[in-house]
């Protein structure tokens, strides 16, 4: 399994879709809390999907189970929580929910995952986080 992390952010649409061309996608799991307001442009969750079936002829999954709480979230974007803590305590809720051991029951049988996440040029995004779990999980089960 192929896991790749890109962000629904400061990118264009023909960057985002040549790059999940590039990655052979076979699933698109969107992994923000927030993906319906009109802030979102191109990948507006609706929008997202139709075009992932259209142009790259995968799937689209929204699951906020490997989203940061909307407290979390809320401390890190708004209340200043160093990136490091932010990282930890979100690692703690993924621990929290068995989430690594559900996202391989649920999305096992993908050959390429592409995780949409929020990343911008002066923030990172919980799916790089997400990413870094799935890896460790998948070397320590020899997968």
């Amino acid at each position: 399994m192929d896991i790749n992390v890109l962000s629904a952010y400061q990118t264009t649409a023909q960057d985002f879709f040549d790059r999940l061309k590039a990655w052979n996608t076979d699933l698109v799991l969107d992994v923000r809390l927030k993906n319906t307001n009109q802030l979102a442009g191109f990948t507006k969750q609706e929008d997202l999907e139709y075009f992932t079936h259209e142009i790259v002829h995968a799937e689209y999954v929204h699951d906020v189970e490997y989203s940061p709480s909307k407290t979390l979230l809320d401390q890190y974007l708004d209340q200043g929580l160093p990136y490091e803590q932010y990282f930890a305590q979100y690692k703690t809720e993924m621990e929290d929910r068995n989430a690594i051991f559900d996202f391989f029951k649920k999305y096992g049988t993908y050959a390429s995952i592409a995780i949409v996440g929020t990343a911008t040029k002066k923030r990172r995004s919980h799916a790089e986080e997400l990413k870094i779990l799935l890896d460790a999980a998948m070397e320590a089960n020899g997968m």
